[in-house]
């Protein structure tokens, strides 16, 4: 009787072995499946979209890639290789956006701009800053983190603005510079 037990014991440790491995296998496949992965549903290349409204062309964008998510919980689409936007106001004035990257939020119609963005207008006002978010809703920008607004008037810094797409209303916040007045 002893001997069998001697001889079933490395028969014994062989099958907790197998069971173990089996069971961490099968962990890892659960833990897997509980990791979801974010596929576009649109994916392109050199895109060049022009948005319009009543026959009026409001705006011009221009991308080396797109990715779309349209059908994840909270879908967005992504330009990982940055933008270039060029809004146009009713009169024809145009407004020109760029960005190392941008995100544009379709439930909220919020675009997030990063890295490098500069947004300038035809009468020579120029702002730049690492991060930016433009409400296509209201028209508005809007940023938190530090910038330079340079304008005919002058140069300055600060940290937080938010402003509307034609630089007519700005409102900022912790500001430095020279800015000549017009009294």
């Amino acid at each position: 009787m002893k001997r069998t037990l001697q001889n079933s014991i490395p028969l014994l440790a062989l099958l907790f072995c197998l069971m173990v491995a089996s069971c961490e296998s099968n962990f890892k496949d659960v833990q897997k499946m509980s990791v979801s992965e974010f596929t576009p549903s649109g994916d392109a290349d050199s895109i060049n979209l022009k948005y319009t409204d009543s026959g009026r062309i409001t705006a011009n964008l221009i991308s080396p890639k797109m990715l779309d998510y349209a059908t994840v919980e909270f879908p967005y689409t992504e330009f990982p290789k940055g933008m270039h936007l060029t809004l146009f106001d009713k009169n024809g004035k145009q407004t020109l956006i760029d960005a190392n990257y941008a995100v544009s939020h379709k439930a909220t119609n919020i675009i997030d701009l990063q890295g490098n963005v500069r947004i300038s207008s035809q009468n020579g006002d120029l702002l730049e800053t690492e991060q930016l978010y433009y409400d296509q809703k209201n028209e508005w920008f809007f940023t938190e983190k530090k910038f330079k607004f340079t304008s005919p008037k002058g140069v300055s810094y600060g940290e937080g603005i938010d402003f509307s797409k034609d630089f007519k209303k700005v409102n900022s916040q912790k500001i430095s510079g020279q800015v000549q007045s017009s009294e």
